[in-house]
């Protein structure tokens, strides 16, 4: 364990596992932060941090049955002249999941239909389940390709578990300032469903042997986002400066 620490080699790939499950993590915190918004304020911190915790221990269930993860890269059946897997199917099951999902919230953006969830303290707790159900599904599949992806990288097992924690740590951190942000701008809310429908798109052609680098998708989404937050300060500068007018006598004039 000591030779383990002192090797500089040792923090390097724990550095930059860490980042890259946390770049894999945006996706999930934004697929929960929509989620949890749509419950009573008292209970959104709670599923946020307990949707986090399941990603987290999840993951490390993952890691120490690596044999498990191995075999789930082996064809199951062929279809099409293509053999799918284990690991296929659940790609192919998340996002159909994703895409349903982030389509029926687009929907009811769109509709202007009622996202707070019923008062009743039945109908809140059937609403609170529902909602740690649906992220328990895509834990999973986000988990699995996080996963997969840090085997590729890392074989000590303890680096990875400790890059899995530390990352779950630093989403945590940021996960409530970006729930708030998203649930505050509809824009960006819906800006969010969109980067979900394509994420689901992308795995369900990883699913079909397809693969997507997803790269291009983050940067898309960061190009997005940017010219969003441009928009978000026009919009603000804007109504700044009409208030300033109507308080200006004959300002409106």
């Amino acid at each position: 364990m000591i030779e383990l620490l002192s090797n500089p080699q040792t923090w390097i790939a724990l550095a930059t596992l860490t980042a890259l499950e946390l770049v894999l993590g945006i996706d999930n915190i934004i697929f929960i932060s929509i989620l949890v918004d749509k419950l009573p304020k008292a209970q959104q911190e709670t599923a946020r941090r307990l949707g986090l915790f399941m990603a987290m221990f999840m993951r490390i269930g993952l890691l120490l049955t690596l044999a498990w993860i191995v075999g789930m890269v082996e064809p199951l059946f062929h279809l099409f002249g293509y053999g799918f897997s284990g690991r296929d199917l659940i790609l192919i099951g998340g996002g159909l999941f994703l895409i349903w999902k982030s389509t029926v919230e687009i929907h009811g953006s769109l509709e202007g239909e009622d996202e707070t969830a019923p008062s009743g303290s039945k109908a809140a707790k059937a609403a609170f389940g529902a909602a740690i159900v649906q992220i328990m599904l895509i834990d999973l599949v986000f988990s699995l390709d996080s996963i997969i992806t840090a085997v590729g990288m890392v074989d000590d097992v303890r680096i990875m578990i400790a890059a899995v924690i530390a990352s779950v740590g630093l989403m945590m951190l940021f996960a409530s300032p970006i729930g708030r942000f998203v649930s505050s701008h509809p824009t960006i809310k819906m800006l969010a469903l969109s980067f979900l429908v394509v994420v689901g798109v992308v795995l369900v052609a990883e699913g079909f042997g397809h693969h997507v680098p997803k790269g291009y998708i983050y940067f898309a989404m960061a190009f997005s986002l940017g010219v969003e937050m441009i928009n978000i300060k026009m919009r603000k500068n804007a109504d700044t400066k009409v208030k300033l007018r109507q308080q200006i006598p004959g300002g409106d004039d």
